[in-house]
C-alpha cells in the first residue's frame, strides 16, 4: 500500500535530489548520497506510482503501473558506451503506465517527467518499430481509420495538447501524394503532450493532473492500443 508520507514530497523531494545530481553527476557522490536517493527520490516516485495504480484500475485495469525501476519508474543511470556525454545518470524523473502485455515501450501509455528546469506529461507512442510503423501507414490508409484518428488528434489539440511523432517530410514510397489524409502518413511514431515550466507544478496535484491528462489523450492512446499494438 503506497506510503501517504512519501506521496505528500512528490514531486518536490525527488526535484531537489535531481538538482543536486545535476551539480554532481558522478558515481562517487551518488554512492555517497545513496540512501537520500532512496529516501527522497524513489520512495516517493513508488508512492505516485502506486497511487496511480488504483485510480488506473477505475479507468482501464489493463495499465500497467508497476512501482520499480525499470518498470514504471526509469532507472537514473545511462548507458554511455556509444555516448559522447560521459555523465553517468540522468537528471530527470521519467515514470510510464502502459498498457498491453508486451514491452513497455512497444505499447501506448501515459509518460510523466520531471526535470529541475520542466514538466512533460504524454500519452501515445514515442516510437515505433519497423513493424509498427508498417502496421500504422497500412492502417490510416484506409480512409475510415484515418477519418477517426484525425477527429481525435483534432479534439485533443483543440484541448492544448501538442501532436509528436512527425518525423517524414514526403509520404513514404508505395503511398498516394494525393491522399487527403496524407500527412497522417508522415508520423514515425505518434504522441500527445503537454510541456511546461517545472514551477507548473508547485500548486497542481500531479495524481489528478495525471489523470485528468490522461481522461483528456484516453482516445489516442485507445485508437493506438487497438491499431497498432493488439
Amino acid at each position: 500500500m503506497a506510503d501517504v508520507n512519501y506521496m505528500s514530497k512528490f514531486p518536490a523531494a525527488p526535484l531537489a535530489f535531481l538538482k543536486k545530481l545535476k551539480k554532481n553527476n558522478n558515481r562517487n557522490w551518488f554512492e555517497e548520497h545513496r540512501r537520500e536517493y532512496e529516501e527522497d527520490f524513489l520512495k516517493p516516485a513508488q508512492a505516485f506510482v502506486e497511487i496511480m495504480a488504483m485510480h488506473l484500475i477505475e479507468i482501464k485495469p489493463s495499465f500497467q503501473a508497476i512501482p520499480k525501476i525499470d518498470k514504471s519508474i526509469f532507472r537514473l543511470h545511462r548507458d554511455v558506451r556509444f555516448s559522447k556525454d560521459k555523465k553517468p545518470y540522468k537528471t530527470n524523473l521519467g515514470i510510464l503506465f502502459w498498457e498491453g502485455k508486451g514491452k513497455k515501450m512497444e505499447s501506448s501509455g501515459l509518460y510523466f517527467h520531471v526535470d529541475p528546469e520542466s514538466f512533460f506529461i504524454a500519452a501515445g507512442m514515442y516510437e515505433f518499430t519497423k513493424d509498427q510503423l508498417k502496421k500504422y501507414r497500412e492502417t490510416v490508409a484506409i480512409e475510415a481509420n484515418a477519418v477517426e484518428l484525425d477527429r481525435i488528434l483534432k479534439k485533443i489539440e483543440k484541448k492544448g495538447y501538442t501532436i509528436g511523432g512527425k518525423s517524414y517530410k514526403q509520404v513514404p514510397r508505395g503511398f498516394d501524394k494525393d491522399y487527403k489524409y496524407s500527412e497522417l502518413l508522415l508520423y514515425g511514431s505518434l504522441y500527445a503532450y503537454d510541456e511546461k515550466d517545472v514551477s507548473f507544478l508547485e500548486d497542481k496535484d500531479p495524481v489528478k493532473l495525471s489523470i485528468r491528462t490522461l481522461k483528456d489523450l484516453l482516445p489516442l492512446h485507445n485508437w493506438l492500443a487497438v491499431n497498432i499494438c493488439g
